[in-house]
């Protein structure tokens, strides 16, 4: 039906309709920002309260080095993943690091790893792959 002088009801229901089809739109109306610990934040600083190591899923095997994490500006706790070789080893307890999301599918985990979403990026304010690497050191705090 073509936009005329009776079709005003039917434009707004379609409008209506077709607004679903927006993220914005959508996160706004479900209210999802509160399902998300970062608030909408790229990266996210947060207190080590301990190290942990998680199992990895099926067809992989092997032991997934993980910090939990408590976030300061909502003090939510999350588990992080440690990348790189003996890197677990340069994080201590009540460390301040930086965390940021992995960027599984829709948000979710990547592979083989059950439950984590985010890994860990900076340590003490230095980045952790120049730590690892051995060409910085980790201030202490």
């Amino acid at each position: 039906m073509a936009p005329g002088e009776y079709s005003g009801r039917k434009l707004q229901k379609t409008r209506q309709k077709f607004r679903w089809k927006s993220n914005e739109y959508k996160r706004r109306q479900l209210r999802l920002w509160k399902k998300d610990p970062f608030e909408g934040s790229p990266q996210v600083r947060g207190i080590v309260l301990d190290k942990r190591v998680m199992e990895q899923k099926k067809p992989a095997s092997g032991l997934v080095k993980c910090v939990r994490v408590q976030l300061i500006k909502n003090n939510i706790q999350v588990t992080a993943h440690v990348p790189g070789n003996h890197a677990i080893e340069k994080i201590n307890e009540h460390d301040e690091v930086i965390v940021e999301k992995i960027g599984g599918g829709q948000g979710g985990p990547k592979g083989s790893m059950v439950g984590v979403k985010y890994k860990v990026s900076k340590v003490n304010g230095i980045s952790l792959e120049e730590i690892v690497a051995g060409r910085k050191q980790k201030p202490t705090r």
